[in-house]
């Protein structure tokens, strides 16, 4: 697996790198306590060494590794860092929503319908790659229309280490069959319901129900220890 190029778009040759390198330490083809050498990584990118030190500096300030002289040395993610980031996106999202249970949704339950109808569409034509960018879509969406800086502030500091572990659960998702995949969906519906509702007991336990289910999907997703 790697990185989509379709989601770099823009990035600089630094976070294509880091992108790269981060995905490889969170799937387990980079393990924890191997040294990253910058000259190495360079040459595998045909760059020089000024991008590789940005994309490290990326990858240590999301506590992936530590920095070394001429390089680094990766610490890695455990399942308990993931659980936790999960905790961290339950309590981003339970607020957002409950916050949007008073103010006029109608633009952002459209927004949410059309994502949904794209995860559809990437079910139906085997897309894994599509399917994890609509998911994470959708919650960026809702976050987004909370219009809450320092909300936003902590999901942009946590994205990209959550875009990266989707695209690998996803993956394992899309290997256990449409059925899963629709279940998948059908989270994501009951989600949108919970907004619609605009009662906030039935917002709660909806992002609890959805957040309990992402945990256990991340078990059985990731790469053992």
């Amino acid at each position: 697996m790697h990185y989509p190029s379709t989601w770099l778009q823009g990035a600089s040759l630094g976070e294509c790198i880091a992108c790269e390198l981060r995905l490889q330490i969170i799937k387990g083809t980079i393990k924890p306590d191997e040294v990253i050498s910058e000259n190495r990584v360079a040459a595998d990118f045909g760059t020089s060494r000024s991008p590789v030190r940005e994309a490290l500096k990326a990858l240590s300030n999301e506590g992936l590794i530590r920095l070394e002289r001429m390089g680094a040395v990766v610490i890695g993610l455990t399942l308990e860092d993931v659980k936790e980031l999960y905790d961290v996106r339950y309590l981003i999202e339970s607020f957002v929503q409950q916050r949007l249970a008073d103010v006029d949704q109608e633009r952002l339950i459209m927004q949410l319908n059309q994502i949904i109808d794209k995860m559809e569409l990437a079910v139906k034509y085997n897309d894994v790659v599509e399917f994890a960018y609509q998911d994470i879509s959708f919650h960026e969406a809702i976050i987004a229309a909370a219009e809450h800086r320092r909300i936003q502030h902590l999901w942009n500091s946590i994205r990209h280490i959550v875009l990266t572990v989707l695209l690998i659960t996803t993956e394992e998702v899309f290997s256990m069959g449409e059925e899963k995949l629709h279940n998948v969906i059908e989270k994501h519906r009951e989600l949108l319901q919970g907004l619609q509702s605009k009662d906030i007991g039935v917002i709660k336990h909806g992002v609890e129900q959805y957040f309990a289910d992402s945990r256990q999907t991340l078990v059985t997703s990731l790469p053992p220890e």
